[in-house]
């Protein structure tokens, strides 16, 4: 293949991985708590002396990041609901037995009393440990700004862990709005947070912008047709070529 070949190959490829990362924002749209991510190029300069077009530029993939802009809150009334205000993660067990963060406080109690999520994972305490909360707690369950849950008949009951995740874009996507800690040295873990706030009676909403990532997806997808037919010319051109050449004389 020659360089106009690569340099559309380069480009179709980028674009595929923008386009995979907009669909999964568009479709975590609604999802409490979701943290949307974006794809991050650059642009690779080949050098070639001898080549009489000079210098070629490509494009890489450099991986993505999470946006971490805060989303709405919205006032539900339900008790065991909580939202976040500023940075911090909430911690949780998923049911598979790792250790996740993620934004989502739309909560629950399950059969045995445990906090989880509308997915199942256990909601976890500032100590890191899963919190199950008595029979009669929710007739009087109150949540400060801290955290902290109790209830009148039976006081301090635990304390809603709120982390700081200083190496947050290094962490690893699970689903649900969720993210893991990589096995990766020099990954800073989760330390508690005293800043954030959590809001008693609401969920923060998604920060991904329907309107906004359906544009980018149409915008991307154009994009990505016009790489396409890029190579599909220069392939033609190449077989008419060949066609040619193989053509006896006269």
């Amino acid at each position: 293949m020659d360089n106009s070949t690569y340099i559309s190959l380069s480009l179709a490829t980028a674009l595929r991985r923008q386009l995979d990362v907009t669909a999964n924002n568009m479709a975590n749209a609604s999802t409490a708590g979701f943290k949307g991510e974006r794809v991050v190029f650059s642009s690779f300069l080949h050098r070639d002396d001898s080549a009489a077009t000079g210098d070629t530029s490509f494009l890489i993939d450099r991986g993505s990041y999470v946006d971490q802009q805060q989303g709405a809150i919205t006032m539900t009334g339900n008790k065991l609901d909580v939202a976040l205000k500023g940075e911090g993660w909430l911690g949780y067990e998923t049911p598979q037995g790792q250790r996740a963060y993620g934004r989502d406080g739309h909560f629950g109690i399950d059969p045995q009393g445990a906090l989880i999520t509308m997915s199942g994972a256990r909601v976890l305490d500032i100590g890191g440990n899963p919190i199950n909360l008595p029979p009669d707690a929710l007739n009087d369950l109150s949540i400060s700004r801290n955290g902290t849950i109790s209830s009148l008949a039976n006081g301090v009951i635990a304390q809603i862990g709120v982390f700081t995740l200083p190496d947050v874009q290094s962490f690893e996507r699970i689903g649900n709005g969720m993210f893991v800690q990589p096995d990766l040295e020099g990954v800073r873990p989760a330390i508690p947070d005293a800043v954030t706030e959590v809001v008693q009676g609401a969920i923060e909403g998604s920060n991904v912008q329907p309107v906004v990532e359906m544009t980018r997806m149409m915008s991307i997808q154009k994009a990505y047709e016009r790489a396409v037919q890029l190579m599909n010319g220069e392939d033609e051109l190449r077989r008419d070529m060949l066609r040619r050449i193989g053509r006896p004389p006269g």
